[in-house]
C-alpha cells in the first residue's frame, strides 16, 4: 500500500446514502447533477452518463448508475428501484461545510 499518495493534491470525498420517495428517471438525474454542481460552484465538462440495466440481472439491482465529469473530478450516483440511493462526490478542491447548510 502506498502511504501519502500525492499529499500536495487536495482531495475531498463525500458519501451520502439514503432513501428517496420521488419518481426517478434520466431527466430527474440530469436535473439533480445540474442543481448540485451549480449550488457547489462546480463545473461539468461533459453531459451526465446514465446507465440502466433494463431488466438484466437481479430485480433488486434495477435502477440507474450515473456519472458526471467535473473540471475538478466527478459525481457518481447509484439509484435502486427499491427506493435506495448512494451518491459519491469526489473533488480536488476544498469545499467549506458551512456552504452546504
Amino acid at each position: 500500500m502506498i502511504k501519502n499518495l500525492a499529499p500536495d493534491v487536495m482531495r475531498q470525498r463525500l458519501l451520502i446514502e439514503g432513501f428517496y420517495s420521488i419518481t426517478v428517471d434520466p431527466d430527474v438525474i440530469e436535473k439533480y447533477f445540474k442543481t448540485i454542481t451549480e449550488n457547489l460552484n462546480l463545473r461539468m465538462y461533459g453531459k451526465p452518463i446514465i446507465f440502466s440495466p433494463a431488466g438484466d440481472g437481479k430485480s433488486e439491482n434495477q435502477g440507474y448508475d450515473a456519472f458526471v465529469p467535473l473540471i475538478d473530478s466527478g459525481i457518481s450516483v447509484y439509484i435502486w428501484s427499491n427506493k435506495k440511493f448512494s451518491l459519491v462526490l469526489y473533488i480536488l478542491v476544498s469545499l467549506s461545510m458551512n456552504k452546504w447548510h
